[in-house]
């Protein structure tokens, strides 16, 4: 019997977001993860200074999105309204 090289076997990709086309990968630890949502969601409430902004919010609710279920939830409704919006606004469907 030959042995076995278990290196990969059971590794979960790690997080990520997407954002249209693109896909952002998130880090691995959970409390990092944690913290740059909480730091984006902050720093987009600061959205009238001139390097923040309030597109920071949104931002981060989808890295929060990877850890809390109310997070994803949320980011899946809006993302259902939107498209729903879009596809009215655009006259597709």
């Amino acid at each position: 019997m030959s042995p076995s090289n278990d290196i990969g076997d059971d590794v979960t990709p790690p997080p990520a977001v997407r954002l249209g086309s693109r896909r952002i990968t998130l880090p691995r630890s959970r409390a990092l993860r944690i913290a740059l949502g909480c730091l984006l969601i902050l720093g987009g409430l600061l959205g009238f200074l001139p390097v923040l902004g309030f597109w920071m919010v949104p931002l981060g609710v989808l890295v929060l999105a990877a850890d809390f279920p109310v997070a994803r939830r949320l980011s899946r409704r809006v993302g259902v309204w939107w498209g729903r919006r879009w596809r009215a606004w655009t006259g597709r469907g």
